[in-house]
């Protein structure tokens, strides 16, 4: 009994994760700009709108592991390659300055 309870409890938190990282790639992938996907050469804007929602409405109506862990997967990918690539394209993560900036401040050349 007391299994069947940590089993229970153990599927839900894994389902609420796979959830909570498809909708968050859903909604990073939604705010991208649809140029930035050609730009970076990945796949069409829609194209990951609909895996990305597919995974969700799996997460949310279908109980299939397997469909669960692909959708993760999917959701993975999103976030180590796409992600970076649309950021990178973007100009994400640069608040100006030039190329010869370091942490400092810019860097002068040893002068």
């Amino acid at each position: 009994m007391l299994r069947a309870g940590f089993d229970f409890t153990l599927w839900l938190v894994l389902d609420l994760v796979f959830l909570v990282t498809a909708v968050t790639a859903l909604v990073m992938a939604a705010f991208a700009r649809e140029d930035a996907y050609r730009a970076a050469d990945k796949q069409t804007k829609a194209f990951w709108l609909i895996i990305l929602g597919i995974t969700v409405a799996v997460n949310l109506f279908v109980s299939v592991l397997f469909l669960s862990i692909a959708g993760l997967i999917a959701s993975i990918v999103f976030f180590v390659d796409v992600r970076p690539a649309l950021k990178q394209v973007s100009g994400g993560g640069k608040r100006g300055g030039s190329s010869s900036d370091g942490p400092y401040g810019p860097y002068n050349g040893g002068r």
